[in-house]
């Protein structure tokens, strides 16, 4: 298998991770042990649709074009790196915490706990270190 065909997948699996992420957070009754922000869900959608959208461009396009320049390449890492973060921050609702007071751990019909967004979150930060070396060695 050839390293750009392991982008592509990396980016549709991305794309997914940011939608599922963005269905599974719409309402006030997410899952884990503490609430987030909305801004921090909503941020994580903006900067990775923006990301997808100049990815794709990025991807396809040619090196003279205006996507295929050095500068949509740049920000469009950059927005991947936002939302690979932002993805990570998501993840401290599930942390683990002792005390009287702490509240429980509240569920939803997707799973039982934190394995789809530990794998959709870690997988993102993985595919982004991708992403950033395909392009930093002109592979894509």
């Amino acid at each position: 298998m050839s390293f750009p065909i392991v982008v592509w997948i990396l980016t549709a699996l991305a794309a997914v991770a940011i939608v599922l992420t963005r269905l599974r957070l719409r309402g006030d009754d997410a899952a884990g042990r503490f609430s987030i922000s909305s801004r921090l869900p909503a941020a994580h959608f903006v900067c990775g649709m923006l990301a997808l959208v100049l990815w794709l461009g990025v991807l396809v396009s040619p090196e003279d074009s205006l996507f295929g320049g050095p500068a949509v390449g740049i920000l469009a890492i950059a927005l991947w790196w936002i939302t690979a973060i932002c993805g990570l921050l998501i993840l401290a609702r599930w942390l683990p915490a002792k005390g009287r007071h702490v509240p429980e751990v509240s569920g939803d019909s997707w799973s039982d706990g934190p394995g789809l967004s530990l794998l959709a979150h870690l997988g993102m930060a993985v595919g982004v270190l991708v992403f950033t070396y395909a392009y930093l060695t002109a592979a894509v």
